[in-house]
């Protein structure tokens, strides 16, 4: 699941930015109002993380906009405020959850996971590609009746290659999604998560689904298109 994050304080901003990508969530940051308004309008995010005092335009007033411009990610505020004022006028806003700073990591996690369940009926929670599924919510993936159990980073690699099937992704635009792009230039961890995915999705199988693309970077195919 994709996060958006809008949070002035650099180490804040880190410390959930680095907790969630731990627990195979793909996180953007925004350190504005404004940057997190240009961020919102780019990507479909399911759940944004917006604190309420921020530079440029704070965060009450960039929830209201989002809500009136017809944003339907999960929005979970934060504030160090903690005044019935304060969490009134973030709720009527357009906001589904609040959370007072400081704050417990997992009760965090907790927050998103119950959004989750919350906004199911709009959203899928388990992504399917021919035979083979991947539940959102357990991180668990299923194909032809085999589960598998993903270590976080090879849960983001899946779920990011199974919201485009078919597609072409390149090693570049897999390395921005699952992993910081400094990182990614200095080693080939896309291909060995790739290798460590195909021995969990496609090894155990005749028909493959995880596909490299010669100079080009990887697919993955419903196994009759393979």
């Amino acid at each position: 699941m994709r996060v958006l994050v809008v949070e002035d304080e650099h180490k804040i901003a880190a410390f959930i930015k680095r907790g969630l990508e731990e627990n195979a969530y793909a996180v953007d940051v925004a350190y504005d109002g404004e940057e997190g308004y240009d961020w919102a309008r780019s990507f479909d995010y399911d759940f944004i993380i917006l604190d309420v005092m921020l530079p440029k335009m704070d965060g009450i007033s960039l929830c209201r906009r989002l809500r009136q411009e017809g944003n339907r990610a999960n929005i979970l505020m934060l504030t160090a405020r903690d005044s019935i004022d304060d969490r009134v006028a973030g709720l009527d806003a357009g906001a589904d959850d609040y959370l007072v700073k400081p704050f417990a990591f997992r009760e965090l996690l907790a927050r998103l996971r119950a959004l989750a369940r919350r906004g199911s009926e709009q959203r899928t929670t388990v992504l399917q590609v021919g035979d083979l599924r991947l539940d959102l919510m357990t991180h668990q993936a299923e194909r032809g009746g085999h589960k598998t159990d993903l270590t976080a980073k090879e849960f983001a690699l899946l779920e990011l290659l199974m919201r485009h099937p078919n597609q072409v992704l390149s090693r570049t635009i897999i390395a921005e999604h699952v992993w910081d792009y400094d990182f990614y230039s200095q080693s080939n961890v896309v291909d060995v998560y790739i290798r460590y995915l195909r021995r969990k999705v496609d090894d155990p199988f005749p028909e493959k689904m995880i596909l490299t693309v010669r100079g080009m970077g990887y697919r993955l195919v419903e196994p009759e298109y393979a």
